[in-house]
């Protein structure tokens, strides 16, 4: 045990002359020296909600525990997640929030309709929370649902400062269920987030180690024909990319939790026998998507940020970071059922229970086979000239396959209308055309595209919403695709958006940097000027091979997926690889708003705007 403290003292002398950063050095040093006590740690968050027109908030910092190992963690109020603030639809709150950190911090109401001063980003709405000082928030709560909160301050979310929120509405809910609880999702890792991003930054494929081996070639190979095979492996090579990038931390540096419990100590929700749970499940990780599911259950999806939607049935959804879902599930039988969320790039899962007695469980389902991108995933046509069997696909509905909607995205002039099912189970208006992708148009660059913040861009773009996502589908369950999402009642603002503003999401993987339009935001402060009362279309073109959730602050942005009058509103957004995908935003807020990529290190690399809401007279 000596010989094992010695060296451990000498790997973290010599991490610190390397030049270790000083948050991480006080990280490594606060770890080795002062050993967690019982008043240090911190608690798993509980479902008993915090209620009333005041409630008191406590930021300070913690250890965490999770599977023996413990690590600095910023806890609210003592636990992680922090406490489920539970509010109604028509109050005042007043929240009190104490800084005990020894740095500055803030919290953002994530999806609430606040005023901007309200809205808790540092340097955009205010100035931050000082150590030892207490910020009071207080504003209307407007409206109902299932939401979250957390840090806006470094990189204090991906050390566990959030928690969730439940608003009841004013008047009796349109559908019914028995209990419900609240499931938060998130990634977790005893490795500082300096040294994350200082490892990104040297490598961007740091964590991944699932990259295609030789027996994986020998399999496509038998499948497509070797000079197909070897041209994708060697097109990918020239490109300098790496097919299985999906994740850019991984199961190698995150344990993966369920309300602050890992899989092995397995959160658990009672039931009984015969009703009808509401599991209300907040994305809160900071750079993991989760693919959930509850093998032998379908759930009805009644809610999506926070708003009604038509409920329909689905057995697996694909959730972002900060986006949430509020599903029913019927429990009929004696016996325990695993909430299974998977992330997307299959290196680790999360993993709670339902079960009508304490200490039961359920099996856990087989892990799948990690996915991989394709040509496609870079838009890059394979009709143009390469060579269609190079396909490396594993989703069920392979892009021959795929029927695209006529005009798609805008979600307006739509006057014939052709429902089609498709293999997942998705519904989505849709117009035959002879492409081997139906829909795919030139991108557009604009003179900035290809800044230093790009390393390149996409040659083709289309509406990708009627999709799963990578690595779902083609298993026979049913799968929950943007296209299923409709409002519950019609939209108040139908009318048509007076311009459009087009964004290109950006990156330069082997800098690790990420940006809007190629200038990452330090490069680009100017903000993004909407008109007070102006209903906009913000058109997003991923010209990157990731997956991007989208928040913008302060305001709904309504789906353009093809419902017409019943476009769904949501906070966050998802943004395909090489998809071009349309929001409608009523600019009804003043004030300056955040808008960023909720992948916590995309936003700190720069993937970073300010959307400013002005009187147009002004």
């Amino acid at each position: 045990m000596r010989g094992m403290q010695r060296s451990r003292r000498r790997i973290l002398q010599g991490a610190m002359s390397l030049g270790v950063s000083a948050g991480a050095a006080r990280w490594f040093s606060g770890c080795a020296t002062r050993p967690p006590t019982p008043a240090s740690l911190a608690l798993t968050g509980s479902q008993v909600p915090l209620q009333g027109d005041v409630i008191d908030l406590v930021i300070g910092h913690r250890h965490f525990i999770v599977d023996d190992q413990a690590a600095e963690a910023v806890a609210i109020n003592g636990t992680v997640p922090g406490p489920v603030i539970r509010l109604r639809e028509g109050q005042r709150v007043t929240l009190r929030v104490k800084n005990q950190l020894d740095e500055p911090t803030s919290i953002h109401w994530h999806g609430l309709l606040v005023p901007a001063v309200m809205d808790g980003v540092p340097g955009v709405s205010f100035g931050g929370i000082p150590p030892g000082e207490t910020f009071v928030y207080r504003f209307p709560i407007l409206q109902s649902g299932t939401y979250w909160f957390h840090s806006h301050s470094g990189c204090q979310e991906l050390l566990g400062m959030y928690g969730a929120i439940i608003i009841d509405p004013a008047v009796p809910e349109p559908f019914r269920y028995d209990r419900d609880y609240v499931v938060v999702l998130s990634d977790w890792s005893p490795e500082p987030p300096e040294l994350r991003m200082g490892h990104l930054k040297k490598w961007a494929g740091y964590y991944n180690f699932q990259k295609r081996t030789a027996s994986e070639l020998l399999a496509d190979a038998g499948r497509v024909g070797w000079l197909p095979a070897l041209k994708d492996y060697l097109r990918w090579d020239r490109m300098r990319m790496d097919p299985t990038d999906f994740a850019d931390i991984t199961g190698y540096s995150s344990v993966y939790l369920v309300n602050g419990r890992s899989p092995t100590t397995n959160w658990t929700a009672l039931f009984d026998p015969g009703e009808r749970v509401r599991l209300r499940v907040i994305n809160a990780a900071s750079m993991t998507f989760f693919d959930l599911r509850i093998p032998d259950l379908a759930m009805t999806v009644v809610q999506a940020d926070g708003q009604n939607v038509q409920p329909f049935i689905v057995d697996e959804f694909r959730i972002g970071p900060a986006e949430t879902y509020d599903v029913i599930v019927e429990l009929p039988h004696d016996r325990a059922y695993t909430i299974f969320a998977e992330t997307m790039d299959r290196s680790g899962y999360a993993r709670g229970t339902l079960a009508p007695r304490p200490g039961m469980t359920a099996e856990i389902p087989p892990r799948r086979p990690r996915p991989t991108r394709t040509m496609e995933d870079m838009g890059m046509r394979m009709d143009m000239g390469g060579d269609e069997h190079m396909d490396m696909s594993d989703t069920a509905m392979p892009p021959a396959q795929i029927v695209m909607p006529e005009a798609a995205g805008s979600g307006m002039g739509h006057e014939h209308h052709h429902p089609v099912e498709q293999p997942s189970g998705t519904k989505f208006d849709a117009t035959p055309r002879r492409s081997r992708i139906p829909g795919a148009e030139p991108v557009k660059h604009g003179p900035d595209d290809h800044g230093t913040g790009n390393q390149q861009v996409a040659e083709y773009s289309w509406n990708r919403m009627h999709e799963p996502g990578r690595g779902l589908g083609g298993d026979g369950r049913r799968v929950l695709a943007y296209t299923d999402l409709a409002s519950l009642a019609p939209n108040i603002d139908r009318r048509e958006p007076s311009r459009e503003i087009e964004l290109h999401l950006t990156g330069q993987m082997e800098r690790y940097l990420w940006s809007f339009d190629g200038q990452k935001y330090s490069d680009a402060p100017a903000p993004i000027h909407l008109h007070y009362g102006e209903r906009v279309r913000l058109t997003f073109v991923n010209d990157t091979m990731m997956e991007h959730p989208l928040h913008l602050h302060g305001m709904w942005m309504e789906l353009e997926n093809g419902h017409g009058a019943f476009l769904p509103r949501k906070h966050t957004v998802i943004v395909k690889p090489a998809e071009r995908l349309s929001v409608a935003v009523h600019a009804d807020a003043p004030g300056r708003w955040a808008f960023h990529c909720h992948l916590l290190l995309h936003m700190e690399a720069g993937m970073f705007r300010v959307v400013a809401v002005t009187d147009p007279a002004a």
